[in-house]
């Protein structure tokens, strides 16, 4: 992995996530609608455009690197470089008018994500995290710092998850295990909910059932922003993982919330 293919490639998934804003902003709010997919989650005619002029720019810019993406799959030469693509996480939150999804970016090197941008079109907020650096948070409207917040013990964190619908029926009683353990409980966020993370606004986040493109764009951010990012091991995340993904301000509590999440 040399620093200048990192260096192009930040610039171009700065470009991807320009574009994929340009894009998506003009449909949010409107009478879209939704396609479902064979796993029962919407899609519609923005995530697909969105990843269509990131795939168009990444083709373009970078020829030699692969490209992952949840709406149009896999495509380009098998090799060291992988893009991993997600033009709107949190589509649920998007139909409905929230503006708690966002695109999701992140560049894999021999299977391991090393660079991770998370960009939310309306709020103009962008967090970007590239592998041995400190995380990087952009925004000209919303305050916000980086650095992960140093909660010390486990009954004052703040725990997080997108939706309880997205727990199996065997991971549903280990969240609950897990919840009886912190202060409080919120829903929602999908991908910005570990933007937050990242600011030390929220302390854990604990979900399954996630995509190597739900994941790839979160690892450089939320290490760089000082916290930990596995599955439910406490291993660290890979395109071959269970789906499970855990998110931790302070590592120091990572092999508690792990024993919790390990039984009901």
């Amino acid at each position: 992995m040399t620093q200048t293919v990192l260096n192009k490639a930040l610039a171009v998934a700065e470009a991807c996530a320009d574009a994929a804003r340009r894009t998506v902003i003009p449909h949010f709010r409107t009478s879209l609608q939704a396609d479902a997919k064979s796993d029962d989650s919407p899609v519609t005619v923005a995530d697909r455009a969105a990843e269509k002029v990131m795939r168009s720019i990444l083709e373009e810019a970078l020829p030699d690197h692969a490209i992952l993406g949840e709406e149009s799959g896999m495509s380009g030469h098998e090799g060291d470089w992988l893009w991993v693509l997600d033009p709107i996480d949190g589509t649920r939150a998007f139909l409905t008018g929230r503006p708690t999804f966002g695109t999701l970016i992140s560049l894999f090197h021999k299977g391991r994500p090393v660079l991770g941008l998370i960009d939310q079109p309306l709020t103009g907020e962008r967090w970007i995290g590239v592998a041995g650096e400190k995380t990087r948070f952009v925004s000209d409207r919303l305050p916000g710092q980086i650095g992960t917040r140093l909660c010390r013990v486990l009954k004052e964190a703040e725990l997080s998850c997108t939706s309880p619908e997205i727990m199996t029926p065997s991971h549903t009683p280990r969240f609950a295990n897990l919840q009886k353990h912190v202060r409080r409980t919120s829903w929602g966020g999908d991908c910005y909910a570990y933007g937050l993370l990242a600011l030390g606004q929220i302390d854990v986040i604990a979900e399954c059932t996630m995509n190597p493109w739900d994941w790839g764009a979160l690892v450089p951010v939320i290490e760089g922003a000082g916290g930990s990012i596995t599955d439910w091991q406490g291993q660290p995340l890979s395109l071959d993982s269970d789906g499970t993904v855990l998110a931790c301000g302070n590592p120091a509590l990572l092999t508690e919330i792990v024993s919790h999440l390990s039984h009901p």
